[in-house]
C-alpha cells in the first residue's frame, strides 16, 4: 500500500530529537512492507516561507501537500499532529482520490481543551480518528463524521533497545523527566518524593528542580542508567491514557510506577507495572522495589516482554491500516478487544 504520512519530522532539530510516536508509526508501516512517503508540515512551511518564518509558510505548505498527493497517489493518508494542514486541504485530497482513506491520529490528552476541539475538528472530515485514550472515553466524538478508535503508545525494537531488567549495576535508582508544567500539579508530589528519599537513593529529575532537561542521546543515556521510573501524567484518571513515557520505560526494561486510576491493570499482565493510588502508597512501593532488586528485575522484565510482544510498532501500524480500511483485524490486539472493525464498542 502507498501511504502518505503527514507528521512533524523534526528535521530542523538536526538529530537532537524527541522520541516520536509518529516516527514509530512510520517504522512499523515500513516493516509491514508499505511504501511510506513522509510530509513534515512545519518543516515544509519554514522551508517555503519568506526568511524562514514558519507562520508565513502555512498556505504554501498546504499547496505543497497537494502537490505531493498528486505526485505520490496514495492509497491512505495519515494526518498526525499537523495543525498547519487545513481541513479544506484534507477534503481536497478525498475529492481528488475518492478511494484514498484519510485518517487522523492524535496522541495528546483529553484534559487539554484545545485538543478535544482539535479532534472534533478533524473528525468532521476524516474517515477515521485514532486517539491515545481508551475507547470508552471517546464517545464524545461519535456522530461527528469519522469512525473512532483507540490507539496505544508502542515500542520499537530499534528505539527501545535496552533491557535494564537484566542489570543490577545501574547508577540511577529512580528517574523522572519532564519539561511541562501546564495542566498539572505533579511536580509538587515529585518534589516531596525527592526530599523523602534524599540520601537513600539516587533520584534524577531531569527538567525540574534545577536539573537541565535531556533530549536525544542525552535522554537515551539517562534511560540506559536507570533502574526505575515514575510514569506520571500531567493529570491522571483517563482510561488507558498515558504519555509515551510508559512505552519508553517499559520497552527498555525500566520498572515503572503508574497511577491506578487509568486502569492499565485491565490491559497489562500481573507483576509488570507497579500501581499506586496516592503519594504515601507510591513512596512505600518505591522503597519496596528499591530494596528488592530481584523483584524489580522480574516485574520490569515482564513489562518489557509484554510491550515488545504485543504493543510494538509493527502491530500498531498493522492495526491502524486495517481499521482505516475497515478490514477484519488480523491479530488479537490487546488494546482493541472492546472495539469492532468499524470503530464501535463491542
Amino acid at each position: 500500500m502507498r501511504i502518505l504520512h503527514i507528521a512533524y519530522q523534526q528535521l530542523r532539530r538536526y538529530g537532537k530529537t524527541r522520541v516520536s510516536w509518529a516516527q514509530k508509526l512510520t517504522f512499523g508501516l515500513i516493516k509491514n512492507d508499505h511504501y511510506v512517503q513522509g510530509f513534515s508540515d512545519r518543516d515544509v512551511a519554514a522551508f517555503e516561507a519568506p526568511l524562514g518564518i514558519r507562520e508565513l509558510g502555512t498556505k504554501k505548505a498546504n499547496v505543497r501537500l497537494l502537490d505531493t498527493v498528486d505526485a505520490f497517489e496514495p492509497d491512505l493518508v495519515i494526518a498526525g499532529h499537523c495543525d498547519m494542514i487545513t481541513n479544506a486541504t484534507l477534503s481536497a485530497i478525498k475529492q481528488r482520490f475518492p478511494r484514498c482513506a484519510v485518517i487522523h491520529c492524535n496522541n495528546d490528552p483529553l484534559f487539554v481543551p484545545s485538543n478535544v476541539e482539535r479532534i472534533k475538528h478533524r473528525a468532521a472530515v476524516a474517515d477515521a480518528v485514532f486517539v491515545s485514550t481508551g475507547r470508552r472515553e471517546l464517545v464524545q466524538f461519535e456522530g461527528i463524521g469519522a469512525r473512532i478508535y483507540h490507539m496505544p503508545n508502542p515500542v520499537d525494537p530499534a528505539i527501545e533497545n535496552l533491557n535494564n531488567a537484566e542489570r543490577s549495576d545501574l547508577p540511577i535508582d529512580l528517574l523522572f523527566c519532564s519539561n511541562s508544567d501546564e495542566f498539572t500539579e505533579r511536580l509538587q508530589m515529585v518534589k516531596r518524593i525527592k526530599d523523602a528519599v534524599a540520601g537513600e537513593m539516587n533520584f534524577k529529575t531531569f527538567g525540574s528542580f534545577g536539573e537541565p532537561p535531556v533530549w536525544g542521546r542525552d535522554y537515551d543515556r539517562a534511560l540506559a542508567q536507570s533502574k526505575m521510573g515514575l510514569n506520571l501524567n500531567r493529570q491522571e484518571g483517563h482510561y488507558w491514557y498515558s504519555s509515551a513515557r510508559m512505552a519508553q520505560l517499559a520497552g527498555n526494561g525500566i520498572l515503572q510506577f503508574s497511577h491506578a486510576s487509568p486502569r492499565f491493570d485491565e490491559l497489562m499482565p500481573a507483576e509488570s507495572l507497579v500501581y499506586f493510588n496516592d503519594e504515601a502508597e507510591l513512596l512505600i512501593k518505591i522503597r519496596e522495589f528499591h530494596h528488592d532488586d530481584a523483584k524489580r528485575r522480574h516485574w520490569a522484565g515482564r513489562a518489557r516482554d509484554f510491550f515488545h510482544r504485543e504493543i510494538n510498532s509493527r502491530l500498531y501500524a498493522q492495526y491502524i491500516v486495517e481499521a482505516a480500511q475497515q478490514m477484519p483485524f488480523s491479530h488479537d490486539y490487546v488494546w482493541a478487544r472492546d472495539i469492532q472493525a468499524d470503530g464501535t464498542l463491542k
